[in-house]
């Protein structure tokens, strides 16, 4: 196990989850169209900007996300396989972070879907 304190620490975690989710039967259909040499750049980017605080990350993921038919099962299986990966590669105070963040992300994205009761 190690921090999640760097760069190259955040495309671990960012490529090892997409690799889960590559082949997991409910999100995998989801992310078939996916570019992967441009989406993983930006997902590092992204949580690159969240935890390092490096700003790297311009845009708006909310809106990547609109189009897709998004249930409250493909959040809590997304926010599953995150936390999975965290919990088996990294420890620490930024590894705990990761996930809250994932949560907080996922809570707001359902709210703004109008996939929470």
């Amino acid at each position: 196990m190690q921090a999640l304190n760097s760069r190259s620490e955040i495309e671990l975690l960012v490529n090892t989850f997409y690799d889960k989710v590559k082949q997991d039967p409910l999100l995998a259909p989801l992310f078939a169209h996916v570019d992967w040499p441009h989406h993983l750049p930006v997902m590092y980017n992204f949580w690159a900007s969240m935890l390092l605080g490096d700003r790297s990350y311009t845009g708006n993921p909310f809106q990547k996300h609109m189009p897709l038919p998004l249930t409250p099962m493909h959040f809590s299986r997304w926010l599953e396989l995150f936390n999975q990966t965290v919990d088996e590669n990294f420890t620490g105070a930024k590894a705990e972070e990761v996930k809250a963040r994932a949560q907080s992300i996922a809570t707001v994205f359902q709210f703004k879907l109008n996939l929470t009761p």
